[in-house]
């Protein structure tokens, strides 16, 4: 899964990669730790354009009643994702990309806890995450446009840490996720293991482990380890 990321791209950098308009600046502070339920920030079509918008993260499907029986779903499964009744709307009519800097995986240790470790590309470019969207009303009227992020096996690079990693979108087919025409079949053959190539995987500070910090020192290599352990 992926429960943690970053995004500490300017808003430059974010309007070039996705072709917007324009970007708000102010939708897009650094962040080192975004965690479930956080506000996020996507890309979706809209019949002007593309545009970057303010979503909750964690996906609420339309027809839901009872968020207390709800699961919080952060993650969208590529295997399953045009089945399962949660996201198979979205999956069809609501694709979108979630800009993101890298993520963090936690790997066990023989003893203590976890070892969380920052996974990010190794010339630190802006990562397009595939991700879907929906936007769900409550009782009272008010709606909320929610977000989940699709996973697919790991590739070797990282299957020492994890099994799972988001779906990274390469700018080439930004245009055949985003789109509502593309057939399912043809979505499905974008959602693959990133090149091993891409990631460089060190390990960080398990002040990560606490969404309440947010700060660059996590993503720097943990001050206990002598050197980086390049996985």
């Amino acid at each position: 899964m992926c429960g943690r990321y970053t995004l500490i791209a300017n808003a430059e950098a974010i309007r070039l990669l996705f072709k917007l308009p324009a970007v708000d600046e102010r939708l897009t502070p650094p962040r080192y730790n975004i965690a479930p339920t956080q506000p996020i920030v996507v890309v979706r079509q809209t019949p002007r354009g593309r545009e970057l918008a303010p979503m909750r993260w964690g996906f609420i499907p339309a027809w839901a009643k009872d968020l207390k029986k709800l699961p919080l779903l952060i993650n969208a499964r590529a295997e399953s994702v045009a089945d399962k009744p949660a996201f198979r709307n979205a999956y069809r009519r609501r694709r979108c990309l979630v800009p993101a800097s890298g993520f963090y995986e936690w790997r066990r240790r023989a003893s203590g806890p976890k070892q969380p470790f920052a996974i990010r590309p190794g010339g630190d470019e802006l990562l397009a995450f595939a991700g879907l969207w929906e936007t769900w009303s409550g009782n009272d009227g008010a709606e909320i446009d929610t977000a989940a992020i699709v996973t697919v096996s790991c590739n070797e690079c990282l299957r020492a840490i994890h099994d799972r990693m988001p779906a990274v979108v390469a700018p080439e087919n930004f245009a055949a996720w985003l789109s509502p025409e593309t057939d399912p079949d043809e979505a499905a053959a974008l959602l693959r293991p990133a090149p091993d190539e891409l990631f460089t995987c060190v390990p960080v500070s398990t002040r990560v482990n606490a969404a309440a910090n947010d700060d660059a020192g996590l993503w720097n290599v943990a001050a206990d380890l002598a050197e980086p352990l390049l996985i």
